[in-house]
């Protein structure tokens, strides 16, 4: 009886810990980033890891590959590099100075 109460409540707090995750898209989203992020996906053809952060005057998007930096010109992002095999806090780190 011991035994099946043990397993009862590890399953329930496991299956509690797994909860779906919480969606993170916003309500709206301009046209223009709903292209970059389709094609990012390859129109749901691939799944997309990236992790993003803006600094200053620089906009940093991770990816498997490396990090791409962006300068703002006052009016959107352009690209400034891209950083094969670099991680993002590095590269946050090489244009915070």
């Amino acid at each position: 009886m011991l035994q099946k109460l043990i397993a009862i409540t590890l399953l329930v707090v496991s299956a509690a810990g797994h909860a779906a995750p919480k969606p993170v898209a916003p309500p709206t989203m301009a046209h223009s980033s709903a292209l970059f992020l389709a094609g990012l996906a390859n129109d749901g053809k691939r799944t997309v890891t990236y992790r993003a952060m803006a600094r200053n005057t620089h906009f940093f998007l991770e990816e498997p590959a490396g990090v791409t930096v962006y300068v703002y010109d006052g009016t959107g992002y352009t690209k400034q590099a891209f950083l094969r095999g670099v991680k993002l806090e590095r590269a946050v780190k090489k244009y915070s100075k």
